[in-house]
């Protein structure tokens, strides 16, 4: 099987919206122990030091914008939130958050977000291990919280999926909490510093629960429910209308850039120490001159996922903090989820066809939303 992107009957995906991270401060109020809280002051500072003027200027001429307020946690903040949605023309406005102080921002501004990510891990006991004690029932009171002010938007549980989590557990209990519209997760493969105790878990224990949790997304969607597990339904539509979702399919550097509260302008919103992503100024530059300027290359754009994967992650591509070696695993652990999906390409036709579910119930993320897709 190919998934190259220039493989015949790949298309390129049509751009949906271009995405500007906003950073709105360097400082986070827990220190959760796969990325140790706050980012150091001189390179992300703890205030903003531009105008509003200046991000307005910068994001002159983009069409279908996306705002995501990012951090550090970007409610410590909360002022800078407030002006940028008051200000800023935008379509969608997202907001990445770890859930603890949804107090700071006014429900009439938490109603006009479209996206809300709320950190946490799974169930109760890995949250508070690598999040700190209690921040389970703080993140799950702040779900609840957020559905009886009024909110109808897409409400996402993003999790750090590391040695402590079962994948199939974990998302099957969220999504039974019956707060959350989708799932998704991220692999602790980015500043993760034992490789050699965390590849045997890939393949020993994530793997596994992975197929188990792929069986049960299908065996529902063949029952006329389609379950919210985010890089499920993103990829199975790619797969079913033969997409390319972009390289890397979270869109960074060619359909989404990061302002960091300096003013620099980021390809990736976590890359704020890396030279390689230093794209520009926001005083400076505007944004849609900054695009396609870093991108993912060899041996991804050669690869027979790539249309799928798309790098899986451009920090990860740039910054090699594992080496080839561990740059190798990961590959292996994508194909892994794109192999399962990909073999039940018939099963989810067949849903559709018999009309069990709708092709566009699929149809996920509907705009650059913050998702990697690739975990």
């Amino acid at each position: 099987m190919s998934f190259n992107p220039d493989a015949e009957g790949f298309l390129e995906r049509p751009r949906r919206g271009l995405l500007c991270y906003v950073l709105t401060t360097g400082k986070c109020n827990l220190r959760c122990d796969y990325c140790g809280g706050s980012f150091p002051n001189h390179l992300v500072p703890s205030n903003v030091k531009y105008t509003i003027r200046d991000l307005q200027d910068f994001l002159s001429g983009v069409d279908e914008l996306v705002i995501a307020f990012y951090g550090g946690e970007p409610l410590l903040n909360p002022s800078w939130i407030v002006k940028v949605m008051e200000k800023i023309d935008a379509k969608h406005f997202v907001i990445q958050t770890n859930g603890t102080l949804i107090d700071r921002l006014p429900r009439d501004y938490w109603l006009q977000m479209d996206v809300v990510l709320l950190s946490i891990d799974g169930v109760e006991e890995v949250t508070d291990k690598h999040r700190g004690r209690g921040v389970y029932g703080k993140v799950v009171e702040a779900a609840r919280r957020l559905r009886e002010m009024g909110y109808e938007g897409d409400l996402i549980a993003r999790m750090t999926l590391t040695e402590s989590n079962d994948v199939y557990r974990d998302v099957v209990h969220l999504l039974s909490l019956s707060l959350f519209d989708h799932v998704h997760w991220q692999l602790n493969a980015v500043w993760n510093p034992n490789m050699k105790r965390f590849v045997p878990w890939l393949f020993n224990y994530y793997a596994p629960e992975l197929r188990r949790l792929i069986d049960l997304w299908i065996s529902k969607l063949l029952e006329g429910e389609v379950l919210g597990v985010a890089p499920f339904k993103a990829l199975s539509y790619a797969i079913i209308r033969g997409l390319n979702l972009g390289a890397p399919p979270c869109g960074a550097g060619w359909g989404a850039l990061a302002v960091n509260t300096n003013g620099e302008v980021l390809a990736c919103p976590i890359a704020v120490d890396a030279s390689w992503a230093r794209l520009g100024d926001i005083k400076t530059s505007t944004f849609v001159d900054l695009l396609e300027k870093v991108r993912i290359g060899f041996p991804c754009t050669s690869c027979d996922y790539g249309a799928l994967c798309g790098g899986r992650c451009l920090y990860a591509y740039h910054e090699r903090l594992w080496g080839d070696e561990g740059f190798k695993v990961l590959c292996r652990i994508t194909k892994v989820l794109i192999d399962q999906l990909y073999d039940n390409k018939p099963k989810m036709e067949k849903a559709i066809k018999e009309g069990s579910v709708s092709l566009e119930a699929l149809d996920y993320p509907p705009f650059l939303n913050t998702i990697e897709v690739i975990p």
